[in-house]
């Protein structure tokens, strides 16, 4: 019953799941993360900070810090060396605001930010990523 020739049977060649992943070497991503900070310095969109903490969890000040660094108010993306949790917590309710650390700094990430701050201390973990 479960043959394709019968009515209500089987589908002769049916969908098979699949993966549309491809490999890329580390060199090749490395490359492309030195050429996408390559295009934001030379636009002028980073913006190196001091290191800063935030006692408690406020989107409000958070809000004053982006303004005083005038980072604009488009798709700005916070590269950390170290998580923080109150500065993650004080900027996922502004949509067009990331907070990352240089852990999880790609390609993607560069290119879709309109302005990146850099806290200081990312640049020393970028360097000797390069280097390995």
């Amino acid at each position: 019953m479960k043959a394709n020739i019968f009515v209500g049977g089987g589908r002769v060649f049916g969908p098979k799941p699949r993966l549309y992943r491809n490999k890329l070497n580390k060199k090749v991503k490395a490359l492309a993360r030195h050429s996408a900070l390559t295009y934001k310095a030379q636009e002028n969109a980073i913006v190196f900070v001091e290191p800063f903490t935030m006692e408690a969890p406020k989107t409000k000040e958070f809000m004053h810090i982006i303004e005083a660094l005038k980072a604009g108010s488009r798709k700005v993306l916070f590269v950390l060396p170290e998580n923080s949790n109150n500065i993650y917590l004080s900027s996922r309710n502004l949509p067009e605001v990331k907070v990352i650390t240089v852990n999880e700094l790609n390609t993607y990430n560069i290119m879709n930010a309109n302005s990146m701050v850099l806290v200081d201390g990312v640049q020393d973990v970028l360097s000797e990523r390069a280097n390995r």
